[in-house]
């Protein structure tokens, strides 16, 4: 690197630390992008050189659903094997949030001092980042639909992944959901190392399949793929009757991995993040000991006490989310352990301003089995709405829900918690931004 360009990279790392500083003093916000943004007017793209210093490899993990919670138990197993981490822990994965974290764990000449990088990334921006940036692992979770308004449809997306990825180096391994039929096939179609992970618990299988599927076409040759099962939305064991495509062959053995968060999709970021520290070189049994002591993220099925009851918050974001956060409660349900249930919804960018996939939610689940609802958020009605159409195909005597609208948010989160009992658990289903503002309230500070 020239004389000049350190210069400008040790200037982008001093404005990008002053002005991370300045937003947190004067509480602005959580300085988690603009601090980039500003960084690199000085020093337009930081992101080549500080992936080349990062010793052992830089981890990018993608997907719809499930990137905070991968990141960060995969981050613990590293660190507690004695691995130096930088990782974008305030979630922002857009360009300027994966500098902003960098630059702000780099010292005041831009080096970075770390064995390994894990960052999650915005499924719409990973070619824009791997045009110029190699990592060593890509990690892919799954593909749902996730904000129309910004992404379009899933197969669009993981096209564009393909034409990314081929060009890498033949030593970039990629790990990828065999579940997913749109990851398997985009698995099969790399001539980098891919490994594949995947459910093989029959008895983890749905009932019936949910509305919110998207990828159940075989990606080959279009027939409709011949599912065995499934576990959520469209992910499941599945052949092609028209073709020789199938799901892929899973390098692990999902019943021989422990799980310690609720939820099948848990179980999936289970596997994602020992899949890739079992291939970094971690033993086995010092990856299960991590994943038995690991504590939820903020908001990821994250416990809290708040007045002396138990407040479980499961972030929804999209359909497929949601159905699996009600999945998680009904489990619970069947236990008489979760009778109150607030779901609030926004609008706002970070959730997708189009809030119509609320109707590819199977709300009917949740009301079927009774208890009270409280909804609220920017889009209270809209989500009352819904839930009232649930009710519709159940007779009148039959109808165990009562739903309770609340637009004030605090007073919302007190009445949900005023009507839980003592020796049950409030579950609360926000979109992210309403995440966000749930648990400022609960805990009396911002996350960051």
């Amino acid at each position: 690197m020239s004389l000049i360009n350190r210069i400008r990279l040790g200037a982008a790392v001093a404005i990008a630390k002053t002005v991370t500083t300045l937003v947190k003093l004067l509480r602005l916000g959580a300085a988690s992008v603009l601090p980039g943004e500003i960084a690199r007017r000085i020093y337009a793209n930081p992101l080549p050189v500080l992936f080349s210093q990062v010793s052992q490899g830089v981890i990018l993990i993608v997907g719809t659903n499930g990137k905070t919670t991968t990141a960060l138990l995969l981050r613990k197993i590293l660190e507690d094997n004695n691995f130096k981490v930088v990782h974008n822990e305030t979630g922002a994965n857009l360009i300027n949030g994966l500098v902003t974290a960098l630059l702000n764990q780099a010292n005041l000449v831009g080096s970075l001092n770390a064995d390994y990088a894990i960052l999650e990334v915005d499924e719409n921006i990973l070619p824009l980042l791997l045009k110029d940036c190699q990592p060593q692992y890509i990690l892919g979770l799954n593909l749902f639909r996730d904000q129309l308004d910004r992404y379009g449809e899933v197969d669009s997306i993981s096209q564009r992944w393909q034409n990314a990825i081929a060009p890498l180096p033949q030593d970039t391994v990629i790990v990828l959901n065999a579940d997913d039929p749109t990851l398997s096939h985009l698995g099969q179609n790399l001539t980098q190392k891919v490994l594949f992970f995947g459910l093989n618990e029959p008895e983890l299988y749905l009932d019936k399949m949910s509305h919110a599927v998207d990828s159940i076409y075989c990606p080959s040759c279009g027939a409709a793929l011949d599912y065995q099962g499934v576990y959520l939305s469209h992910l499941g064991d599945y052949t092609c009757p028209s073709c020789d495509f199938k799901k892929s062959k899973t390098a692990v053995k999902s019943e021989d991995w422990p799980q310690i968060l609720i939820g099948v999709y848990n179980k999936y970021n289970t596997l994602a993040a020992g899949l890739i520290a079992q291939e970094i070189g971690i033993p086995r049994e010092e990856i299960k000991t991590t994943i038995q002591n690991f504590k939820a993220a903020f908001g990821r099925a994250e416990e809290l006490t708040v007045k002396g009851k138990k407040v479980r918050i499961l972030l929804s974001k999209n359909p497929v989310g949601m159905n699996e956060t009600i999945r998680a409660v009904n489990d619970i349900k069947k236990q008489g352990k979760a009778s109150i249930s607030l779901i609030v919804l926004n609008d706002r960018i970070p959730d997708g301003t189009d809030v119509s996939w609320i109707w590819d939610v199977d709300a009917e689940v949740l009301v079927e089995t009774g208890g009270t609802i409280i909804v609220s958020g920017d889009r209270v009605y809209d989500m009352a709405l819904r839930l009232t159409y649930s009710q519709n195909d159940l007779d009148p005597l039959d109808q165990k829900s009562k739903i309770i609208v609340k637009e004030d948010l605090p007073e919302a989160i007190a009445t949900a918690l005023a009507q839980t009992p003592n020796d049950e658990t409030l579950h609360i289903l926000p979109t992210y931004s309403a995440m966000l503002e749930v648990r400022q309230l609960l805990t009396g500070r911002k996350i960051l």
